[in-house]
């Protein structure tokens, strides 16, 4: 019963949002504020005059007929307001796109054909398809993972190509040549026969045009110089001078299109294209989308955008248009003229619809060198020599992707281009989050926070690592190599501090990889400790039972691990006279007395004959009553001797120990018993060898060592022991 009611729960919650992104119409004027009508309707007839020129000359970028433009940009922009997310998007036809949907056609079937006409119907219902889907299950965040220079790549070899292919439109050449190269040359070698009344319409075109721009920016200029251009062609009668014109445009409703919906071999050979397509308009869309909200303050919703977009290329293919996407330059008129909700984007398709009815006679005098002329004004603003040079100047593997892209367009079938930068981003993605930063750090000159100080010398005993980067299986081996690398670096610092701050979740393959270093480093007698580890993290670690092997008490505080691991775990002797670096604010109080460096270790033979003794022998002998060993009398009981700092001694130390710290040693004349045997005891064993040195060489000669010193004496139970 409770299985059958958890599969209920989860089909509802699956099913939930995607009801919630289909019913985003009914939301949308439930909500909607009358007071947003008037910019609204301003600035979707604003959008409105401007729509009406660019998707005439992008459907010419697809070499399709300009009606499907038509239609693309009411139905899109309809659409993509109905279900959209963003108050400012405005969708339709789309320059790169219709370039991309160009390339991709012409692959598979000869443009002109009424062939070419239904597969581009048919990309647009798959493109609608692939994008619907990804919204409704909630992939929204994918467009992150594709890389800005693909856009940039992309956007500037698509205008590179536009201008090269509106050439021979623009001066009144006869089509041809294959490619990027093959069109070149093929203009070169018809230059001297252009037509000179149709070179003139473009031309004057383009002046027009930066002329009125430069009088006000705000004016529709592609609009003013369509309409003076018809007029010039109508008056001089240039279409009888074989200047090539639109031709009459029928005013009806995008009528429902004949499509092979189930023609899977067709499908088939769209679908590369359809993917690459579908991409593009969706990182396209959604860079869009960002940039409008960073300056209006709307919280986007990735998935609805997805969905509105995917709903306006299933609908502009269903019904007689073509494929499209967010458009950049409508929606930032649409910003600027005030739009306030989605409804503005509503009001230019309603716009658009009736300029349809009452324009399309006039089309049958629109020169095509006029919409040539608009179209290379449009592919040089595509190329963001700007964005290209911050680019370039910034990390390699971006800017080695954009050139790639860019170079692809060019050069190479332009889906395979798009498809090749989208593969590299996620690669670069992956190479950046599998080689996360990692470096040793130390404080500051203040104490107050941990820097990267290559040029100070680090602890001689603490290592302090931190991770810039998730511990999941495609990172764990750097971090693993590079913390065992800087571990044989520094084989005297046998601890070790991870930094985990900047560490957001870490997989079962990170964990393997920290019980693998932790294993290291107490097989080298020293530990491992952690600071940082967020809520994710613990969670992780305290499900896999890592925490347990760690040990709780090894999950420290950030502003109490040093002194805890400084105070608990570092070897004092090392600090006091072997270290002169004092990195840490608890190494400034100590004091500085003689260099143990000063005071020679014996050689390897001498070494040889100092004897040790283990913590649960000495303990024996120490208690021959408890022990049952049977010595007698006070001379078979040897005499003890920690030399160690008095704080130390005080925090724990064997009951018959007396205190004679290592200076005392080194720098005074001592006397010890004769007729007794020496038993030296520090922390671990460094201290201990250094005094029986010392005391060797003043002939002293019954000294032995405790194995280990008072970590082995405590790990055996003992130091307890004496206590009770």
């Amino acid at each position: 019963m409770f299985a059958k009611l958890g599969a209920r729960i989860n089909l509802h919650d699956s099913i939930a949002p995607a009801v919630r992104y289909l019913k985003r119409p009914i939301d949308l004027f439930q909500t909607y504020d009358r007071a947003h009508l008037r910019p609204d309707l301003l600035a979707g007839l604003t959008v409105a005059v401007i729509l009406l020129p660019q998707s005439i000359a992008f459907t010419l970028v697809a070499e399709l007929p300009p009606q499907m433009g038509l239609y693309a940009a009411i139905l899109g922009a309809i659409v993509g307001g109905l279900w959209g997310s963003s108050n400012q998007m405005h969708t339709g036809p789309a320059n790169a796109i219709s370039l991309l949907i160009a390339s991709s056609l012409t692959a598979v079937v000869a443009p002109g054909t009424s062939q070419y006409v239904v597969a581009a119907g048919m990309m647009a219902v798959m493109v609608g398809v692939f994008q619907l889907g990804m919204g409704l299950v909630r992939l929204g965040m994918l467009v992150n993972f594709v890389s800005h220079s693909v856009i940039v790549g992309f956007a500037s070899g698509a205008g590179v190509l536009i201008a090269i292919k509106q050439v021979q439109p623009f001066l009144g050449l006869p089509a041809g040549g294959s490619g990027t190269i093959g069109t070149l040359q093929r203009v070169m070698s018809e230059l001297a026969d252009l037509h000179m009344p149709t070179t003139a319409v473009g031309v004057g075109t383009i002046i027009l045009i930066v002329i009125v721009r430069r009088i006000n920016r705000r004016l529709p200029a592609p609009l003013l110089a369509m309409v003076l251009a018809s007029l010039v062609v109508y008056i001089l009668k240039l279409d009888e001078q074989n200047v090539a014109v639109i031709g009459q445009l029928q005013a009806t409703l995008p009528p429902l299109a004949d499509l092979p919906l189930f023609n899977l071999e067709l499908i088939s050979k769209l679908s590369a294209g359809a993917l690459a397509v579908g991409a593009i308009g969706l990182v396209e869309t959604a860079a869009i989308a960002r940039s409008m909200a960073a300056q209006t303050g709307q919280r986007l919703d990735s998935n609805q955008e997805f969905v509105g977009q995917g709903m306006a290329n299933l609908v502009m293919g269903l019904f007689s248009g073509y494929a499209g996407a967010g458009s950049f330059s409508r929606s930032a008129v649409n910003f600027t003229a005030g739009a306030k909700t989605p409804v503005a984007a509503i009001f230019s398709g309603v716009f658009m619809l009736i300029a349809l009815f009452a324009l399309a006679p006039l089309a049958a005098y629109l020169p095509i060198s006029a919409l040539s002329g608009v179209l290379i004004l449009t592919a040089y603003g595509m190329i963001d020599q700007g964005e290209i040079a911050r680019i370039w100047r910034s990390h390699p593997g971006d800017a080695a992707i954009m050139v790639m892209t860019l170079v692809g367009t060019l050069f190479l079938a332009i889906e395979f281009a798009v498809l090749l930068g989208i593969i590299f981003s996620l690669v670069l993605y992956i190479w950046r989050t599998s080689t996360p930063r990692i470096q040793s750090v130390l404080p500051d000159e203040n104490f107050s926070h941990f820097i990267y100080r290559p040029d100070k010398e680090p602890c001689p005993q603490l290592a302090i690592i931190e991770v810039y980067g998730d511990l999941y299986f495609g990172a764990v081996n750097y971090v693993e190599e590079f913390i065992t690398s800087y571990a044989d670096d520094h084989p005297d610092q046998r601890y070790l501090l991870l930094r985990l701050d900047h560490v957001n979740t870490c997989d079962f393959s990170g964990i393997h990889m920290l019980e693998g270093l932790v294993r290291a480093y107490r097989d080298r007698g020293g530990d491992v400790f952690m600071v940082g580890t967020n809520y994710r993290v613990q969670q992780m670690m305290l499900s896999s039972q890592f925490e347990s092997f760690l040990g709780a008490d090894h999950i420290l505080e950030e502003d109490a691990a040093i002194g805890q691991i400084f105070h608990q775990q570092l070897d004092p002797a090392v600090c006091i006279y072997e270290c002169p670096i004092r990195a840490f604010r608890e190494c400034q109080n100590l004091p500085k007395r003689i260099a143990l460096a000063d005071i020679p270790l014996m050689d390897e033979t001498e070494s040889a004959h100092i004897m040790t003794v283990e913590p649960l022998q000495l303990w024996q002998q120490l208690h021959p009553a408890h022990s049952g060993n049977g010595q007698k009398g006070e001379t078979a009981v040897p005499y003890v001797v920690d030399v160690r700092e008095p704080r130390e001694f005080n925090q724990g130390h064997i009951a018959e120990a007396r205190l004679v710290p290592l200076p005392t040693i080194l720098s005074a004349e001592i006397k010890l018993p004769a007729d007794r045997q020496i038993v030296l005891v520090c922390r671990s064993g460094r201290r201990s060898r250094r005094a029986a040195t010392a005391l060797q060489h003043i002939g002293c000669l019954n000294v032995l060592i405790l194995r280990g010193g008072m970590l082995a004496w405590n790990s055996a139970g003992l130091l307890e022991a004496v206590e009770f």
